[in-house]
């Protein structure tokens, strides 16, 4: 239970600070919009995009798996 809320939380997190980054761009802060950016796109793929990967396949597996 405490991984899914774990889980919701850092995607709502990360949701918001995506979208105040988006709209500080549009507001005409370049600069700190696109350096939030940047520190979310790095975020993601240092500490993220593994494990996103890796419950894709999981869940391709447990879907083969069970259809065939």
């Amino acid at each position: 239970m405490f991984e899914w809320v774990f889980a919701f939380l850092h995607f709502f997190l990360f949701l918001g600070l995506l979208l105040f980054s988006v709209y500080s761009i549009i507001r005409g802060q370049w600069f700190s919009g696109l350096l939030l950016l940047a520190f979310l796109v790095a975020y993601y793929l240092v500490v993220l995009h593994a494990a996103v990967k890796k419950e894709i396949e999981r869940k391709k597996k447990k879907k083969k798996k069970k259809t065939g």
